[in-house]
């Protein structure tokens, strides 16, 4: 198992909804984030590239790299949202 943390990037749009939400939510999600480097597996999402990490009622979605080791931000937002950006 290799435990060299992974590092983050953050795709265009990721930011959306994360920029309207109040700074305690904020700033929980960006300790979520910091928490993501460390090299633990994320759940899938229902057999495609995307995986999700949970923040409260928050979604994180991402994609893995694992030849470079980087996770790559595509959406924060909450449950309701992240059922349109999955449905879409």
């Amino acid at each position: 198992m290799d435990l060299t943390p992974w590092r983050l990037a953050f795709k265009t749009g990721w930011d959306v909804r994360f920029l309207h939400f109040d700074k305690p939510e904020r700033e929980r999600i960006l300790m979520k984030l910091q928490q993501m480097k460390q090299p633990l597996a994320g759940r899938g999402l229902h057999g495609n590239r995307f995986h999700v990490e949970e923040s409260g009622q928050y979604r994180i979605v991402y994609e893995e790299e694992p030849a470079t080791r980087t996770k790559y931000i595509h959406f924060v937002g909450n449950h309701k949202q992240y059922e349109e950006w999955y449905r879409s």
